[in-house]
């Protein structure tokens, strides 16, 4: 009996050792794996010149209308972006709903041939997921739903040289189970949508519009 219990307590002790060995292995890990994407990009990193993500036409006569309309469509998805930065689900869903106002009102039809066909996809796409965006409370369901956005925006702004100012096309390579996901910012600054502030710089920047 003596030996027996001797022997239970020793195996209590081995197995004691060994969760704590293995929970300080996670934790080592987990770190790692932590300090490894908070510090991936800050903004400071640049693609080189003429890195492309996105492949678009590039039209050169563009209606005003359609440029003044892009622009605006551009500070708008911004709101929505940066809602989602701050993980706030309500002002996501009301920024949606801008969006999708926006979209439905631009002026595609004005357009012609190429112009008009690339555009009507692109702003097809934004209505689809602007209107998912909108229709949901659920911050994971929305942020789902932020990548084929921004990739048309991005594409229309890229298309028809909708703004001055330099965008910048910025990736994740952690969303979707590692698969990576893309947003855009009118900022060099990394600020992740996807996460928020749980890594808030993991990203960088994959091409940039003059």
């Amino acid at each position: 009996m003596k030996k027996t219990t001797v022997l239970a307590a020793f195996m209590a002790m081995f197995v004691f050792a060994s969760c704590s060995e293995s929970q300080k292995t996670t934790e080592t890990t987990e770190a790692h794996d932590h300090e490894h994407h908070d510090g991936m990009a800050h903004g400071d990193n640049m693609p080189t010149t003429g890195t492309t993500v996105v492949e678009t036409p590039r039209f050169d006569a563009v209606a005003e209308p359609m440029k003044r309309n892009l622009s605006q469509l551009l500070e708008e998805y911004i709101t929505l972006k940066d809602a989602l930065v701050e993980s706030d689900a309500t002002a996501a869903k009301e920024a949606a709903d801008v969006v999708l106002t926006s979209a439905n009102a631009m002026p595609v039809a004005t357009l012609e041939a190429e112009q008009k066909t690339f555009a009507e996809q692109q702003v097809d796409r934004i209505r689809n997921s602007a209107a998912k965006i909108a229709g949901t409370n659920d911050l994971a369901e929305q942020r789902n739903n932020l990548e084929d956005l921004s990739e048309a925006v991005f594409a229309l702004t890229k298309a028809f040289g909708a703004t001055d100012q330099k965008v910048y096309y910025q990736h994740c390579p952690m969303v979707n189970n590692n698969q990576g996901a893309y947003w855009v910012s009118t900022k060099p600054e990394i600020r992740n949508p996807y996460y928020g502030s749980s890594m808030l710089k993991c990203g960088s920047n994959e091409e940039v519009i003059n």
